[in-house]
């Protein structure tokens, strides 16, 4: 039995894959452990896996606080506060938290998420090996091509986090607190990332997606064999700032009800008005077994976030992309230049705009036959049981 470490930042859409992998390991007999904030952590941790709490904990007003200020900030701006107000500040607390935790606990490997860089700084220190989590393929794929200025901004700023954290400088300098020299993990498949090679311990392993929370009260009966079913969802942050988005997607596929039924993930009450009106048509939940219900769909529209990205095209199903920050444009380019979907404007899509852009992923063969090509990688890329074997090699 081995000892091993996952450490995640307070982002569900980072800790659900790091708990499908460390699930995966727990069920073959190695003692896991997951640090994390309980108040976003907890709730996702299943009972094989020790949760491990950090102090200080984040709080729902500070959080909300947060999304507020970066809704309006797009592109570069976008980029830069997410390393100003979040990345590095979680660094620096992270770097004395983890690094006590791994002295007490005493891992024989750390499994960082890859924005986790405090966790990565500490683990070095340490005597155990290093496996970065990538949740989100974008830094792998050249994401500063057209921005070489701000790739420099991000590599400064990490030099100048190490450094501060005592770093010599001749380290800091060669050292990348993104990728681990021993194991890197990447969530997503070679051909949705830009031509080039990779390191021999960079290891696509495709979608982690783990064993998810129970829906039991999901109406699986009202699915309807006969019209195609389209997933809408935001993810859990986006969500809260999409109300004219969803409403617009919503009305969308209400008008293409004699064909199309559509299962939309929104904040509760927000389109209560309009699944009264056609409950036949449009389901509305605040959550739903996303996992779950992707053999039941035909196309699913997002804001391109990795994980319901990789979750579609691990079951060949086709998408609409509406990125709104941070890594979403990079993973939906990704997904426009493989052919598996169509890109829309979050800010300015309207129901006109989504109903045509829907209508070509769920009639033009050529996006299903991408989304399915690229099934059958994701499938050979082996998910939580890919990287629960990576990990495993690492393990005295």
């Amino acid at each position: 039995m081995g000892r091993i470490l996952f450490v995640v930042p307070p982002l569900t859409g980072h800790v659900n894959p790091a708990v499908g992998i460390a699930g995966e390991l727990a069920a073959r007999g190695q003692q896991v452990a997951l640090v994390g904030h309980t108040g976003v952590v907890g709730p996702l941790v299943p009972p094989e896996v020790s949760l491990i709490a950090l102090p200080g904990e984040i709080t729902a007003e500070q959080r909300g606080e947060l999304e507020a200020r970066s809704r309006s900030l797009r592109g570069p701006a976008s980029l830069k506060f997410l390393w100003e107000e979040f990345i590095l500040p979680l660094g620096d607390s992270m770097a004395r938290d983890v690094t006590t935790i791994i002295d007490q606990w005493r891992p024989d490997v750390v499994v960082v998420d890859q924005q986790a860089v405090g966790a990565a700084l500490a683990v070095r220190r340490s005597e155990a090996r290093w496996v970065t989590l990538a949740t989100t393929s974008a830094e792998s794929d050249d994401p500063y091509a057209v921005l070489a200025g701000i790739g420099n901004w991000v590599a400064q700023q990490l030099h100048q986090f190490q450094v501060a954290n005592g770093v010599p400088e001749p380290e800091a300098t060669r050292t990348d607190l993104r990728f681990s020299e021993e194991l890197t993990l990447i969530c997503s498949v070679p051909s949705l990332l830009r031509p080039g090679g990779h390191p021999s311990h960079h290891v696509f392993v495709g979608c982690a997606a783990g064993v998810r929370r129970e829906s039991p009260d999901f109406p699986w009966t009202w699915l309807d064999s006969d019209r195609r079913t389209v997933l809408v969802s935001l993810g859990t942050v986006t969500r809260e700032a999409g109300g004219r988005f969803l409403r617009a997607a919503a009305e969308a596929l209400l008008g293409m009800s004699d064909r199309v039924q559509g299962v939309i993930v929104a904040p509760a009450g927000s389109l209560d008005d309009l699944a009264e009106k056609a409950p036949d048509d449009l389901l509305v939940r605040s959550f739903v077994p996303q996992v779950e219900l992707m053999p039941s769909l035909d196309a699913v529209v997002c804001h391109a976030g990795n994980n319901t990205v990789c979750e579609a095209l691990s079951h060949g199903v086709p998408l609409v992309v509406a990125p709104v920050r941070d890594d979403q444009p990079i993973i939906a380019e990704q997904v426009v230049r493989a052919g598996a979907g169509l890109r829309v404007r979050f800010g300015r899509s309207t129901p006109a705009t989504l109903a045509t852009a829907v209508g070509a992923v769920l009639d033009e063969p050529s996006y299903r036959a991408a989304a399915t090509r690229l099934r059958d990688e994701f499938t050979a890329a082996g998910g939580v049981v890919t990287a629960a074997h990576q990990i495993e090699k690492l393990l005295p």
